[in-house]
C-alpha cells in the first residue's frame, strides 16, 4: 500500500496468482525464501526489513504489530492525512480524540449492563 502498488501487481511481478499472493498475506500458506528474496527485491528493501517487528510482535497480541494496524480498513487513510496536518497541537488534540473514543465491544459492554 505504502508503494502504490496492488496486490494484483505485486502477484505479477512474482509470477504468482491474485489468490496466491492473498494466500501468503493471511498466513494461508508459507511464503519460501526464494520467493521471500523476490518479493523484497520487488519492494526494494533487504529481506531482513520483511522481518521488522517480528520480536515485538511475537511478544504481544498478533494484531498489535505495527504492520497487522496498518492493514486495517482506514489505517493508512488515516495516517497519511494525519501526517499531512502541520500543527502539532491539532495532531495532539487528535491522538487523544481517538484514544478516548470508545471501542465498539466496550460500547456493546457498557450497554449490557444497563
Amino acid at each position: 500500500m505504502l508503494l502504490g502498488m496492488s496486490q494484483e501487481s505485486v502477484a505479477a511481478a512474482i509470477g504468482l496468482t491474485l489468490q496466491q499472493i492473498q494466500k501468503y498475506e493471511n498466513g494461508t500458506n508459507r511464503v519460501g525464501s526464494g520467493r521471500l528474496f523476490r518479493i523484497s527485491a520487488i519492494f526494494n528493501v533487504p529481506v531482513a526489513t520483511l522481518f521488522d517487528g517480528m520480536e515485538q510482535a511475537a511478544n504481544t497480541q498478533p494484531d498489535a504489530s505495527p504492520t497487522a494496524m496498518l492493514a486495517g480498513p482506514y489505517a493508512l487513510r488515516l495516517l497519511q492525512a494525519f501526517s499531512q496536518l502541520e500543527d502539532n497541537s491539532l495532531r495532539k488534540s487528535i491522538a487523544e480524540m481517538v484514544e478516548h473514543m470508545p471501542s465498539k465491544s466496550e460500547e456493546t459492554t457498557r450497554q449490557k449492563r444497563r
